[in-house]
């Protein structure tokens, strides 16, 4: 799958770990691709994540999903497992395989590479084969217990304004800041709680998707 800016507008992020209240990560994802999602990614992490068989077989559910839809289906950090998958991408961040392996390994697959600080910007910038950034988090986030500080909106803008490619802000993002972000030039918002916790999936997934349309 050819690479598109707009497929970070709306750009889904979650595991096994991230499900509450009985909920079933398949059904979540069905629930959100019928909101408008643009992307999907597959992260297994912490305590609580699959491993094994039982990560590939969820990943397999999940995969087909994103097919039928025709999005992308990126996972996190596991070049081998996007392998096995099939999938149309992988990301990677600062602290996890090394960047150049990832290029080296999946030369046809989009790829995703955490920059949270302008030098990583910068280096960022002069590898070809990455297409987007992510970048965050933006705000307090209760995701991810090894969060970076929050660069705050202002901080996303700089990012922004120095990256050659698409960023997609992550971290503490709600339907409340979500014009805040749009405001920044980012080009989408990752999300997981924003979607794994909504009262309404759909709705929730919908909102995000015009908010960066561009339309608005």
């Amino acid at each position: 799958m050819k690479f598109q800016k707009e497929q970070l507008a709306a750009y889904f992020v979650a595991g096994s770990q991230d499900m509450i209240d009985g909920r079933q990560l398949p059904d979540v994802l069905k629930t959100a691709i019928a909101g408008g999602i643009t992307a999907f990614q597959y992260r297994e992490k912490g305590p609580q994540a699959l491993s094994g068989a039982a990560k590939l077989k969820l990943g397999g559910i999940l995969r087909e999903l994103c097919k039928q839809a025709k999005i992308p289906f990126i996972v996190d950090d596991d070049v081998e497992l996007a392998r096995q998958l099939d999938a149309d991408g992988v990301h990677v961040g600062q602290s996890d395989e090394a960047i150049a392996k990832v290029i080296d390994e999946a030369p046809d697959m989009i790829i995703g590479y955490s920059c949270h600080t302008l030098v990583q910007i910068q280096k960022a910038n002069v590898l070809s084969a990455v297409d987007y950034i992510g970048s965050g988090p933006i705000f307090p986030t209760i995701s991810k217990a090894d969060a970076d500080p929050a660069v705050g909106t202002g901080g996303l803008t700089k990012l922004v304004n120095a990256s050659v490619k698409p960023i997609v802000a992550i971290g503490g993002i709600s339907l409340a800041n979500l014009d805040e972000i749009k405001a920044t030039g980012a080009a989408g918002a990752a999300v997981i709680s924003l979607l794994t916790r909504a009262k309404d999936i759909k709705s929730a997934a919908t909102t995000i998707r015009q908010a960066f349309s561009n339309k608005s």
